[in-house]
């Protein structure tokens, strides 16, 4: 891929901000070159601005090199730069699946790019050709979120490296935030093989750390360069980069939870299964289920809407996503604690 077709002019001209910790690698034993405070305090210092302490831990991982990864303040940091480094406002514009993960259409919004939405099939499959024939040669970018949110199924690695060979001239970004809950396998496998290829993940679902704000983007280290230059100079604060090293320093903590959110979320669909009020539980690769109410008397909008706020005045807060595109009457509720999911059970059974 010529990256030059596809960034915008004023980024690839663009004369990046070069910091003090850019500067300098390696440790000194007199700092005077940031203007900071030289009292020590744990914090007084500006963080690694490429936070490579973490990657370090994290391209092994992954089975990635280090010069294709770029961490954001959490992946709506990733997504908007998409936008800024690829698409010019009010001339190009990206297609995405829908129903999807709202932030694509926000960050579009907020930069002044065209949003071309697609819908999946009613069972939640990609349709290639519905998707093909919104591609014009202004589209930038295709948006893929694989584990769906809201209907929880990933695609096939096949189909989605369908796409990212068939659209060779735009930036295709596989959203794989809920990878870890998939037995599908993810796109890093054939990273190195395509250029137009950028995969986003993130610590805030199997690794516990949404608090931290720290997603992932990788891609070949060209595309990860611009990313560099576009973003923040210290956009991953020192505290938030410690914690992201803690967790990757206990992978067994990781592989534990995720063992019991997929043991857990089977129960839980089981369970609900079970329900005269639930009507259709969707298949899911992710940590949450998406689940179809139906009362008497109501149709499908209202048994969601009363569902929802039969559990929120118990104090169980669930996500009323039926007024979103193919879901109507579902609720997307999130598999918690044996504790948590037991509560929410014991609770549906009493309507």
């Amino acid at each position: 891929m010529d990256l030059s077709k596809v960034i915008r002019p004023n980024i690839l001209a663009l004369a990046p901000y070069s910091c003090a910790r850019d500067e300098f690698k390696g440790e000194a034993s007199v700092y005077i070159d940031a203007n900071e405070s030289p009292y020590e305090n744990g914090v007084n210092r500006y963080p690694d601005p490429l936070q490579h302490s973490v990657k370090a831990l994290l391209a092994p991982l992954k089975g990635v090199r280090e010069e294709q990864i770029f961490l954001g303040n959490g992946s709506d940091e990733a997504i908007d730069l998409i936008y800024r480094i690829f698409c010019e406002p009010r001339i190009d514009n990206v297609v995405a699946i829908s129903p999807s993960y709202g932030m694509y259409k926000v960050c579009a919004d907020v930069n002044d790019v065209a949003y071309r939405p697609v819908s999946l099939t009613d069972d939640f499959q990609l349709d290639a050709s519905a998707l093909a024939a919104q591609v014009d040669e202004r589209t930038k970018v295709i948006w893929i979120c694989s584990p769906n949110n809201p209907s929880g199924n990933a695609f096939q690695l096949s189909e989605l490296e369908f796409i990212v060979q068939h659209f060779p001239d735009q930036i295709i970004v596989v959203d794989e935030a809920y990878i870890d809950f998939s037995d599908k396998g993810s796109m890093l496998s054939i990273l190195d093989q395509y250029e137009n290829l950028i995969v986003l993940q993130t610590f805030s679902k199997a690794w516990g750390q949404a608090a931290i704000r720290c997603g992932i983007a990788y891609a070949q280290p060209p595309i990860i360069q611009y990313f560099n230059r576009v973003k923040y100079p210290y956009n991953i604060n020192f505290l938030t980069q410690q914690a992201a090293v803690q967790a990757l320093s206990h992978r067994e903590v990781h592989d534990r939870h995720v063992e019991e959110i997929l043991s857990g979320r089977e129960i839980l669909r089981i369970l609900l299964g079970s329900l005269k009020t639930v009507e259709h539980i969707y298949p899911s690769d992710a940590n949450f289920l998406l689940v179809r109410m139906k009362l008497d008397g109501m149709d499908a909008g209202q048994s969601a809407d009363y569902v929802y706020h039969y559990l929120q005045n118990k104090g169980i807060i669930v996500r009323n996503r039926t007024r979103v595109h193919l879901c109507q009457g579902c609720l997307r509720i999130t598999v918690g604690t044996p504790e948590e999911n037991a509560t929410l059970y014991e609770t549906l059974k009493t309507l």
